[in-house]
């Protein structure tokens, strides 16, 4: 019995996609509308320092009532690279986020970086990377 020569390379082809698509859908920031950036103040409520990514729930107050806002950050290894470590931002905390808005316009966000009450600025939210500059070039 002969096997097909194309057979085993499109199989494996086929095999790759497969893997590959879930992948790239988990790491998608599509839902958020990047062309948008918004700002939010208000007190951590709980923060999930979990993979494949970290989430911030902060507690904000508008018009006298509240509400519950859930954030996406980046995974854990791009945000310890950026600075963050798992107490730098905890329930309690009052802090700024400075995000992106869901497509959608549910409530929160995805977290392009978070200011400390202390000023302190903490990047690499969201992984996105600034714009490429090319010396000489404008």
């Amino acid at each position: 019995m002969t096997m097909n020569k194309a057979f085993i390379p499109a199989a494996l082809l086929a095999l790759m996609a497969a893997i590959a698509l879930p992948a790239g859908a988990h790491h998608s920031f599509a839902m958020f509308d990047m062309g948008k950036t918004q700002t939010w103040k208000g007190k951590v409520k709980e923060v999930q320092w979990t993979n494949p990514h970290v989430w911030i729930e902060l507690t904000v107050s508008a018009d006298g009532k509240s509400a519950d806002l859930n954030f996406e950050a980046a995974a854990i290894p791009v945000l310890k690279n950026a600075g963050w470590t798992k107490d730098k931002v905890k329930a309690g905390d009052e802090i700024t986020i400075v995000g992106h808005p869901y497509k959608d316009s549910r409530p929160g966000g995805s977290i392009d970086h978070v200011l400390l009450a202390d000023g302190t600025k903490i990047g690499a939210g969201d992984a996105i990377p600034p714009p490429l500059v090319v010396p000489g070039v404008k």
